[in-house]
């Protein structure tokens, strides 16, 4: 009889000049993980940051990939490429690890998924499980999904992506997000109780992350089907050719009508969920032509659950 070894878990995580919030990552997974030696972190740093290089986290391996600066969907599809696991979980080094074995939670959970296409996140004591901050998904959903991280994502809405992704399953009648509100990764935005210089995203461009989230609008429903198609044990659709980013409105008005076009006649998702990506793109293109910028460092969560 052969001998099934517990699932390995892949942490992809990239990280840049922030070497004192991935050791208290690292601590915070040294203390915590039950079973070190099928958990593997997936590090990718940029050339040009050595003192990223060379940490420890205990007897967890860690597989450094070093090159120049990307995007963030470039730097998680490097790391998904190098992963061994058979579980994926996108980390972020401003998180700390706050359940005791919360590796064999996720395993635990993984084994309830008898196909192994889900969607789950953690407690990240900020979104209170509106938003998949920290998507684990199985190697399996990543290989059905083809392009689960896009490259064109500088550095926001790859969680929204996925979230998205999922929405669309569940209005076709599959409901594979599940929230794992038990395994608390504590999205951490401060040193020693006090707020990180970066920790409101005034220097990321938000705006051009979000073009590209409406350019990937289409992906996400073939995506979508893609999932639904693997339950259903059908072919699944091809996935359409990359998009480059959507060409943003020119004033108020025509924001108002492109983005009622985008959102609120996309019919793959509940009306509920369109009404929030209307309210919330057209705000925030409104607030960047009024001069309010990054909305003074605060950003927005599109949606929620």
């Amino acid at each position: 009889m052969s001998i099934k070894h517990p699932a390995k878990i892949s942490l992809l995580l990239p990280t840049r000049d922030r070497p004192h919030l991935l050791r208290r990552l690292f601590q915070s997974l040294t203390v915590h993980t039950a079973e070190p030696e099928h958990v593997e972190i997936i590090l990718r740093v940029d050339d040009d940051d050595s003192e990223s290089r060379g940490l420890r986290a205990g007897a967890i391996d860690i597989v450094e990939i070093v090159g120049p600066r990307a995007t963030m969907g470039a730097y998680n599809t490097e790391c998904l490429q190098r992963a061994t696991g058979d579980i994926m979980v996108l980390m972020n080094d401003d998180l700390v690890v706050r359940t005791p074995w919360w590796d064999n939670r996720i395993r635990d959970f993984t084994r309830t998924i008898s196909d192994g296409i889900f969607l789950a996140y953690p407690e990240d004591m900020e979104s209170r499980g509106k938003m998949c901050t920290f998507p684990i998904l199985s190697r399996r959903t990543c290989e059905i999904l083809a392009d689960p991280y896009p490259m064109g994502y500088d550095a926001l809405h790859i969680d929204q992506h996925l979230y998205d992704v999922f929405l669309r399953l569940r209005h076709m009648g599959h409901n594979r997000m599940f929230f794992l509100s038990e395994v608390i990764f504590e999205h951490a935005h401060f040193v020693d109780g006090a707020l990180r210089p970066d920790a409101e995203y005034g220097h990321k461009n938000r705006y051009l992350d979000s073009m590209v989230f409406i350019a990937l609008r289409h992906q996400r429903q073939v995506s979508a089907r893609r999932l639904f198609s693997a339950i259903e044990h059908t072919p699944l659709p091809a996935l359409p050719a990359p998009q480059p980013p959507a060409t943003p409105p020119s004033d108020l008005l025509t924001a108002m009508g492109r983005y009622f076009r985008v959102f609120i006649m996309d019919h793959g998702l509940p009306f509920s969920q369109r009404l929030l990506l209307y309210i919330g793109f057209t705000k925030y293109f409104a607030a960047m032509k009024s001069g309010m910028g990054f909305l003074k460092g605060k950003f927005y969560t599109i949606y929620g659950g």
